[in-house]
């Protein structure tokens, strides 16, 4: 791979543009409005077309208005049909945005003679001829595109942190927002217009495709990996760069693998962007796939061991004398599950095996106890407050027994006042064990 200093300005100009769509796209998927992105990039087209065919320039400024008003009238239709025809939101954003890109289409196919809008420059773009349009600003050279996508990003940048209280409130709670002064329709609406100055500014150079894209994955990613507000910003942004760093370097490289000479850069960074998004979407901490497939896992572990624990305590309860209990005590549901908890049940030492038996231990024993407890103060708690069947109890206690704490049970005693006896006349374990509490009571003596 033969780096260029074209490269390096490439690598610029897709890493401003995808900072910049990824940081006002935070905004969008922390509302809900992920589609708002996909609805404003084509419906700027009719904003483009419109502001040539009047100014008949093809200059930044010219397309910024117009994208900006293409933009808040996607935003104020999408509302309005929302609002007024009792429309789900978003159909509404597909109604909006079909009919102004249908006619921005219209435009540019009547004025193709006039209007130089490349269509298929809209939807790739072409960022690897960005170095060939070079400007001097300040005594310092480098491709218009990368001085237009710094600039937006600079605005994004600073509306951000202008009005960080803001845009959280109007993001998590519009309602709470208005009630303290803060107009969360005006927020939306300025929020729009940036998503539609920063998708205008980075079609010529990226494409609205890869536009699409870095407006909700890196956000989306970001999303998987925390819930904090300021740390989603920042982790959005730096999926975004990383996604159009190694999408170019992608493109000219992984091609050759297989006998071509390169791709699009701009393709390629959309799909570094999802790969990245896979990657997170497996192996986040807490709302990865694997995360929940192994809390999933463990909690079955934990039902399965204190099933064991708590027929170990009744048939302990059923027998006087020291008892001792066959492997045939275990819960017939999963074996391998069941497999795997009497092993960890052995390693915490809460059941001790003598040859083909297994016995509970003191620890073990007070885990069962706790257990039967919530069991059948749940029992009681739902006869108490519902007319159903005594058969019908025991089901719903087996699968709440192992969610109830200590606080839960003491509430129920005090709700049930102090009831001894579940429905079907068993005794209501207490607390502690009745040795532990009379060695209490004899201490206290």
């Amino acid at each position: 791979m033969d780096w260029t200093t074209l490269d390096t300005w490439i690598v610029i100009t897709g890493v401003l543009s995808a900072m910049s769509c990824a940081l006002i796209g935070n905004f969008l998927v922390l509302r809900k409005m992920s589609m708002m992105g996909d609805a404003i990039s084509h419906a700027v087209l009719p904003g483009l077309a419109v502001a040539f065919l009047i100014s008949g320039s093809r200059g930044s400024i010219t397309m910024f208005v117009g994208a900006a008003i293409a933009g808040l009238l996607t935003a104020l239709f999408t509302q309005w049909i929302h609002k007024f025809g009792k429309v789900e939101e978003s159909a509404a954003m597909g109604v909006t945005f079909t009919a102004l890109f249908a006619i921005g289409l219209i435009l540019i196919v009547r004025g193709a003679d006039s209007i130089d809008l490349d269509p298929g420059c809209v939807l790739y773009g072409a960022i690897e001829l960005v170095p060939l349009d070079m400007v001097t600003f300040l005594g310092f050279t480098c491709p218009q595109a990368v001085w237009i996508l710094g600039c937006v990003l600079l605005i994004n940048i600073l509306f951000t942190l202008l009005l960080y209280k803001e845009l959280r409130l109007t993001c998590f709670d519009p309602a709470l927002a208005t009630t303290l002064g803060i107009n969360a329709n005006v927020m939306h609406y300025v929020t729009m217009t940036l998503v539609a100055i920063t998708t205008v500014a980075s079609f010529e150079s990226v494409g609205s495709i890869l536009v699409i894209a870095m407006l909700i994955v890196p956000a989306a990613a970001a999303h998987l990996l925390t819930n904090r507000y300021g740390l989603m910003l920042a982790l959005s942004m730096i999926f975004a760069a990383t996604s159009a760093a190694l999408g170019h370097i992608s493109a000219i490289t992984v091609p050759t693998w297989f006998g071509f000479a390169d791709t699009s850069t701009a393709g390629m960074i959309a799909v570094v962007a999802g790969l990245l998004f896979s990657l997170v979407m497996l192996f986040a901490p807490h709302q990865g796939i694997l995360s929940k497939i192994w809390h999933q896992l463990r909690l079955s572990l934990r039902i399965a061991s204190e099933d064991i624990l708590g027929k170990l305590y009744r048939l302990e309860e059923a027998t006087s004398d020291q008892p001792t209990y066959t492997q045939a005590v275990a819960i017939p549901a999963n074996k391998w599950i069941n497999r795997l908890a009497r092993m960890d049940l052995s390693r915490t030492r809460k059941i001790t095996r003598e040859q083909n038996a297994y016995r509970l231990t003191e620890q073990g024993r007070n885990v069962a106890r706790q257990l039967v407890r919530s069991h059948r103060l749940w029992e009681s708690y739902v006869a108490k407050h519902f007319d159903l069947n005594v058969d019908h109890l025991h089901d719903s206690a087996e699968r709440t027994e192992h969610y109830i704490t200590q606080t839960m049970q003491q509430e129920m005693i005090e709700e049930l006042r102090h009831v001894q006896t579940d429905p079907h006349g068993k005794k209501i374990p207490n607390q502690q064990s009745d040795e532990a509490n009379s060695n209490k009571k004899g201490r206290k003596a």
